[in-house]
């Protein structure tokens, strides 16, 4: 065969597959744009608070209407704690600042600012943290993202993988020539598979507390949870979607679509910077749900009922999907 052949014959190849001739030229655009909008984003502002002196106090500076004033301090911590800002200063007696401290980044904003504004005071600034410390890493805030990230990313991966060749080799033909019920058969391959992804997701977020360190204010055990309701929340998702595809490659095609934008939207940049005509693609994802739960309970000490919302979330998904699998599969059957 010459050379020549063997380009027409690649080139036909390419061209009777129109799906990955389409995830060639789409999904790389699909990730540059998504790329450009989180990077040439709106400047983040930090959104300070600021409690207003009594008639007796005297103020030693004059604030602003980029800040939010407060006439007293709970008021000031009340919207603190539900991150309204990002911190809050007092100025009367002496200069104090309380940031909301759970990302060093927004930190770093926020006392640079109040820092410019007693430059010529010569007032030194006393500052506290509702969460974290001063030592805390950028790794502490970034962590519970990564973590829920590559559980999700690996268990996406591996379940669609594994029930593809379920399907490739026969096993699922012969399974759907019996009487076996599909919604048996579908809760038979979540509850096989999830043992697995339940000591992946153990071994996983035990390494990352206890041997890289990573901060763990809240409970070990409700975090534990949450990685694992998105493991399964990916472990039936890549059920669902190997189900369109005929080989691993096909498979893996859907990463660019599925698995990327998550990363994006999932907190490791800051929301409030993403273009408000991209921004409602979040709250449709899993890993935004998982990241929320796991940084409000690993750096803030969240307990279980402060994340339940996230939780049911996670739950919803899992539900969805695994009822969108036994559809599929009964229409498979059918056919």
């Amino acid at each position: 065969m010459t050379i020549k052949a063997f380009i027409i014959r690649i080139l036909r190849q390419f061209m009777r597959d129109k799906r990955t001739l389409a995830l060639m030229i789409l999904a790389p655009i699909l990730v540059l744009t998504m790329l450009w909008a989180v990077f040439n984003g709106k400047d983040y502002k930090p959104k300070i608070g600021y409690v207003e002196p009594t008639a007796q106090q005297t103020a030693p500076i004059k604030l602003g209407s980029s800040f939010h004033h407060y006439k007293n301090e709970s008021s000031a911590r009340k919207a603190l704690k539900e991150s309204k800002i990002d911190g809050y200063l007092t100025i009367a007696p002496s200069p104090s600042l309380v940031l909301e401290g759970s990302d060093p980044n927004v930190n770093k904003a926020v006392i640079q600012k109040v820092q410019s504004l007693f430059q010529s005071k010569q007032s030194p600034i006393e500052i506290e943290y509702l969460h974290g410390n001063k030592d805390m890493k950028s790794f502490d805030y970034f962590g519970p993202v990564l973590l829920g990230f590559f559980v999700f990313f690996f268990v996406f991966l591996i379940s669609g993988v594994s029930f593809l060749r379920e399907r490739t080799s026969g096993t699922l033909e012969r399974l759907m020539a019996s009487p076996i019920k599909v919604s048996h058969m579908v809760f038979g391959y979540v509850i096989g598979f999830g043992i697995f992804t339940i000591i992946q997701s153990a071994l996983i977020t035990s390494y990352a507390v206890y041997i890289l360190k990573l901060m763990m204010v809240g409970s070990f055990l409700t975090s534990l949870l949450v990685i694992l309701l998105l493991s399964f929340t990916a472990l039936t998702l890549g059920m669902l979607l190997s189900a369109f595809a005929r080989t691993e490659l096909q498979m893996m095609q859907f990463i660019p679509i599925v698995v990327v934008p998550q990363i994006f939207f999932s907190g490791l940049f800051n929301l409030d910077t993403i273009p408000d005509w991209l921004s409602w693609i979040g709250p449709i994802t899993p890993l935004y749900y998982a990241a929320d739960a796991l940084r409000d309970i690993m750096i803030r000490g969240a307990h279980f009922q402060d994340t339940l919302f996230d939780i049911l979330m996670l739950l919803v998904f899992s539900a969805f999907f695994i009822i969108v699998n036994i559809a599929a599969l009964k229409k498979y059957r059918k056919i």
